[in-house]
């Protein structure tokens, strides 16, 4: 098995081993967790193995020809879109931003470009309505298992013809940033509630009130309210708050101001009287 290295993580910062690597150990499976495969240390390791198959899910790091010319069965990739839409890195998360209503699973043959190699299958499903990207990931990780376990032998056996994408469909989903989390209050209230589905887990939708961060882990549109006041403003909304946006309002669901535990926006604005009629800052400055 090969995975990434350990990285810090959590308050404090110590390394923590991915899920793969925790399974592999319990599995007794070897693990090896180069930081390239382009070293020549790497290659050899690989080398060594002599795969018959190589299989990739969000490993994170290119995989050069020389790692592809290795098994004899290539090297298959499970990627979280119906390619050749939401090629790249964030696909889950493009899925959403886009508003696109369906998703799925591809089995690709992988080759040197990004995301670009032929077609083994695919299977769709629907994007369900105010769904975030980890829980659509969730759902799309048990898919892509169900289909690589039933496209395996079908592709070891030659009976799986792979097909060519249509690059004049692609799409591309670039790899997500800290900064892209910010919400931006003169976008719609549906393209900021896309944002925060897209970007909860990481890297979280947030805004700045009174000079602190606030991350906005749940919240829904009203595209269609009209109400009066300042883009940007947080007004009552029944027992909870929203913003008014350049379309409607974007009613809260959960927030976690900076230091603190998350909150249904219920109670944080018991917890703050002066949230309520206050100004979010359109940008982290």
């Amino acid at each position: 098995v090969f995975t990434q290295p350990d990285r810090p993580a959590g308050r404090g910062r110590k390394l923590k081993r991915s899920a793969v690597k925790a399974f592999a150990v319990a599995e007794g499976l070897n693990v090896f967790q180069p930081r390239s495969l382009r070293r020549g240390d790497a290659l050899s390791e690989l080398s060594t193995l002599a795969p018959d198959l190589i299989i990739v899910a969000a490993y994170g790091l290119i995989l050069p020809p020389a790692v592809l010319d290795l098994p004899r069965h290539g090297a298959l990739n499970v990627h979280a879109s119906l390619l050749p839409r939401h090629r790249g890195a964030s696909p889950i998360a493009a899925a959403i931003l886009a508003g696109d209503t369906e998703t799925g699973i591809t089995i690709m043959k992988m080759d040197a470009g990004l995301d670009t190699g032929p077609v083994l299958s695919q299977r769709a499903i629907p994007i369900k309505m105010r769904e975030t990207a980890g829980e659509l990931a969730e759902r799309l990780a048990d898919l892509g298992a169900d289909l690589l376990l039933k496209t395996l032998p079908g592709w070891i056996a030659g009976k799986i013809t792979p097909q060519p994408q249509d690059d004049n469909l692609a799409t591309y989903a670039p790899m997500l940033k800290k900064e892209d989390g910010w919400l931006d209050w003169r976008l719609p209230a549906i393209d900021l509630q896309r944002r925060v589905l897209a970007f909860n887990p990481w890297p979280v939708a947030m805004t700045r009130w009174r000079e602190k961060q606030l991350r906005v882990w749940r919240a829904f549109a009203l595209p269609d309210a009209a109400v009066g006041g300042a883009v940007g403003q947080v007004i009552p909304w029944e027992k909870s708050a929203a913003v008014i946006t350049g379309e409607g309002v974007l009613v809260l669901g959960e927030v976690q101001l900076a230091g603190k535990k998350r909150l249904p926006a219920e109670q944080f604005c018991r917890g703050y009287r002066n949230f309520t009629g206050s100004l979010l800052a359109f940008t982290p400055e």
